[in-house]
């Protein structure tokens, strides 16, 4: 029976991320290449770049917060840090949290910095009169793709090494957002309960 829950409890997580993750892609899509079409070109490679370090900087949210440790803001919250139980949740949910910034945020810029790759070079090719942009092409790909792979390389070493910092300044701001919509964005899953229940 429990594990039955448990399925169906993952399927709804699935679903809900999917269509979280149509909506973002959209969203994100629109507002690049709306951008992109409609500036020059350097602009255009602003945006691009803007767009792989917001993926890294997710990638290395979700590192972050799946290597945290949950006792570091039990100690903060004794001393009555607020937005160490906001921490907490956010440890608790780790899985989530992480599949939202890695899976979600940060594989959608991967795919839309390649979309902003192929407009740059075409605006290129178009203002510079280049018909054989094959080329270029290869190239400007390469240097994204070693850009993306490099930042998040270091990405994961900060989100690691800077866990515990990182998850606290993400409480901040979910604390602020919460405080704001007067909502918690995360509940506190109870470890003990999960761990009778598994027992049973």
């Amino acid at each position: 029976m429990l594990s039955k829950f448990k399925w169906i409890k993952d399927a709804r997580w699935v679903a809900v991320i999917g269509i979280m993750s149509f909506f973002i892609a959209i969203l994100m899509s629109v507002v690049s290449e709306t951008i992109l079409r409609n500036t020059g070109i350097i602009t255009a490679f602003i945006v691009l770049i803007t767009i792989i370090l917001i993926g890294v900087m997710f990638d290395s949210v979700g590192i972050a917060v799946a290597a945290s440790k949950e006792m570091t803001f039990h100690s903060m919250a004794a001393n009555r840090v607020k937005e160490a139980k906001t921490a907490v949740r956010i440890v608790r949910n780790a899985g989530m949290v992480s599949s939202i910034c890695n899976d979600v945020v940060g594989d959608i810029c991967g795919i839309i910095s390649g979309v902003a790759t192929a407009i740059i070079i075409t605006r290129i090719a178009v203002v510079y009169n280049i018909k054989d942009a094959a080329l270029m092409s290869v190239l400007l790909s390469g240097l994204v793709a070693s850009m993306t792979i490099g930042g998040k390389a270091l990405g994961k070493e900060i989100g690691i090494k800077k866990s515990d910092n990182i998850v606290y300044h993400l409480a901040i701001f979910i604390h602020m957002v919460e405080s704001f919509l007067g909502v918690e964005i995360l509940k506190l899953k109870n470890k003990k309960r999960q761990k009778g229940k598994k027992g049973r």
